[in-house]
């Protein structure tokens, strides 16, 4: 009989990037049907969660971040809005700062965008991206 090989969970981290303008960095991406999502994706075996964090941000949209912090942990478990419907993610979502406005994307996303909170949850953010907004609106609070 072959034993079938055990699945786990992936770890991924995602990043709200805050610009020196106050402004919030979203992009949309062919993974989430068109939704906006903010930049992110999987730890690589032996990184941190600031270093898959800080790589993946460089990776997608060019920027360098810093004060780096942990807004909220999330459970992706078969979504329909995803590409891969059969997936099981964890997401470790942080709040970042970045020195500049100025990005250049990767294959991964387009339709950059920086907003304001309110300009943000006004926009077809996708379900966890919009979790992560309304939690940091109520850290400012």
């Amino acid at each position: 009989m072959k034993k079938k090989k055990q699945q786990y969970p992936e770890p991924t981290v995602g990043g709200l990037i805050i610009s020196p303008k106050g402004r919030i960095f979203l992009m949309k991406s062919h993974k989430w049907e068109g939704y906006y999502v903010i930049p992110g994706g999987h730890i690589e075996l032996g990184e941190t969660f600031e270093q898959a964090l800080r790589r993946e941000i460089k990776e997608e949209t060019g920027l360098t971040i810093s004060d780096i912090r942990l807004i909220c942990v999330q459970e992706f478990i078969f979504g329909k809005t995803y590409h891969k419907s059969n997936s099981h993610y964890i997401f470790f979502d942080f709040l970042c700062k970045s020195k500049t406005e100025k990005v250049h994307l990767n294959e991964e996303g387009h339709s950059p965008i920086w907003v304001t909170l309110k300009e943000a949850l006004d926009l077809p953010l996708e379900p966890y991206t919009r979790k992560v907004v309304e939690k940091f609106r109520r850290m400012i609070r």
